[in-house]
């Protein structure tokens, strides 16, 4: 028997809350004011072992595992970093893809910024998963000064003082600036 997709992932987010449950205790003799939220980002780390958030700015890093712990604990909600922070040769190269495949940097703004206007550069940038996760982020994002940026990626989230203009793609910016 095998699972479909959205059935692994729910055994999956079931493993990773028995799991912090089980690390409480653990988690409560390396930091007893904050073991919830050690045991939370631990289970985390364990359901998503390829995210990386080095690089995020200290804030962005800050606001990030505040609102998944939250997410975690009081909803329920698994939110995990498919990519935060690159460096500008990662994302030049993203950048080169992307015009290789959709013919132009015009056509390529739809989907990836150049490196010197990547907030994933900046480390302030969050691509998130799941679906779900990404959900619980824009409705309880702002709090943690964590926002949606483009309609055309639910998963992307900047670290923001404010709330910024939900902007329709990447490109928008500099095709309003051209007009």
């Amino acid at each position: 028997m095998t699972l479909s997709d959205s059935a692994r992932a729910r055994v999956f987010a079931v493993l990773a809350r028995l799991l912090a449950l089980v690390l409480v205790p653990i988690a409560y003799c390396a930091a007893p004011g904050r073991a919830r939220f050690l045991a939370c980002q631990w289970a985390l780390g364990m359901r998503f072992p390829a995210e990386d958030l080095t690089g995020l700015t200290a804030h962005t890093r800050d606001a990030l595992t505040a609102a998944r712990a939250v997410a975690f604990w009081r909803d329920r909600q698994l939110i995990g970093l498919t990519s935060g922070h690159r460096d500008h040769a990662e994302q030049r190269g993203m950048f080169a893809d992307e015009v290789g495949r959709a013919g132009s940097p015009h056509a390529a703004r739809l989907r990836v910024l150049p490196a010197d206007e990547s907030a994933h550069v900046k480390g302030i940038a969050l691509d998130v998963r799941p679906v779900e996760g990404a959900r619980w982020l824009e409705e309880h994002g702002a709090r943690y000064g964590l926002y949606r940026t483009y309609r055309n990626e639910w998963w992307h989230f900047e670290y923001r003082a404010s709330r910024p203009e939900l902007l329709p793609h990447p490109g928008a910016r500099l095709a309003a600036a051209q007009r």
